[in-house]
């Protein structure tokens, strides 16, 4: 399957997987990888940086929004095959090296079967990698606070509930917000349509989840790329205020 690549802002394009958006920053032929989607993605994931004139082999680094294995399915193989640097925040380290794993369990999903939606996305999942051992073996924390220093400058806010580590990215310049799992506008499980949590199964600590949505609500953006869904446009304060709204 070809990659969808779309632009969205300069030098900013979403791309999106079988289940799963990633994010591409561009600055000639280098660029900044944001998630890798399920490992059954990896094809797609490899070519998606020709779209923007680019390479894996020019992938300045991969900076993973949380270690769940349909966001970090290729990291590895990246760092691997290419050196790539793969960056999280620091809480989120040891996860991506799986000295555990904070995500739903088979039997949680099964136990939910009955939800619509459920047991089709589960039987993709199953089929993309989710169950895989994906341990990434040298990942790195955000080297300090403010803009990373890689293409499109994002800036790291840590959001935890989803995972204890998560953090999405902010691009000033862009007006954008890449939310991950913090702030989704639309999945296969969900109930609603536009910006909202994923439901409660997916969450390790679905308490903290609504508070870092309050995070969100204090970036200046417009365009917000999420792990799941289309791009949202608007206030990216209002999508976040609308999706704490619904959880509480």
């Amino acid at each position: 399957m070809t990659a969808d690549v779309r632009q969205v802002a300069d030098g900013t394009y979403l791309v999106h997987g079988s289940d799963t958006d990633r994010v591409i920053l561009a600055e000639g032929d280098a660029v900044t990888l944001v998630d890798t989607g399920y490992p059954g993605d990896r094809r797609q994931l490899l070519d998606s940086p020709a779209a923007v004139g680019s390479s894996p082999a020019a992938v300045a680094a991969v900076l993973v929004t949380h270690a769940h294995n349909d966001h970090l399915g290729s990291a590895e193989y990246l760092r691997a095959t290419c050196g790539t640097p793969v960056q999280l925040h620091e809480d989120e380290v040891p996860h991506a090296r799986r000295e555990f794993l904070h995500q739903v369990s088979v039997g949680t999903v099964l136990r939910n079967g009955w939800r619509p939606g459920v047991l089709p996305w589960a039987v993709h999942s199953l089929r993309a990698g989710y169950t895989a051992h994906l341990p990434v073996a040298a990942p790195e924390p955000f080297p300090g606070a403010g803009p990373l220093d890689l293409p499109g400058r994002p800036v790291p806010v840590h959001t935890p509930g989803h995972t204890r580590g998560h953090a999405v990215f902010h691009l000033p310049g862009a007006g954008v917000v890449i939310s991950g799992d913090a702030l989704v506008s639309g999945h296969p499980t969900a109930r609603i349509t536009g910006p909202q949590l994923l439901p409660d199964m997916f969450h390790h600590e679905r308490a903290r989840a609504p508070a870092s949505l309050e995070s969100l609500e204090g970036l200046e953006a417009d365009v917000l790329l999420p792990g799941h869904g289309p791009v949202h446009r608007g206030p990216v304060e209002l999508a976040a205020r609308r999706a704490r709204e619904h959880a509480l």
